[in-house]
C-alpha cells in the first residue's frame, strides 16, 4: 500500500467512524468530521498533511 492509498483509507475511516459516533453517541463528534474535512482541504492547497509525515516515518512507500 502506498502513502496516497493509506491516507485516503485513513481519512475515509475517520469520517465514517466520526459520523457514526456523532449519530449514536454524541453530536459533538461531528466536529471531528469537520476537522478531517478541513485538513483534507488545506492539504490540497498547501501540499502538506501531518498524516503523510507519519506514514513516511512508518516506512510506507511513495
Amino acid at each position: 500500500m502506498t502513502i496516497n492509498e493509506a491516507l485516503r483509507a485513513i481519512a475515509g475511516f475517520f469520517v465514517l467512524v466520526s459520523l457514526a459516533l456523532g449519530h449514536w453517541v454524541n453530536p459533538n463528534f461531528y466536529y471531528f468530521t469537520a476537522f478531517v474535512g478541513l485538513n483534507l482541504l488545506q492539504s490540497a492547497f498547501t501540499k502538506w498533511c501531518p498524516m503523510i509525515s507519519l506514514l513516511r516515518a512508518l516506512g510506507l512507500k511513495e
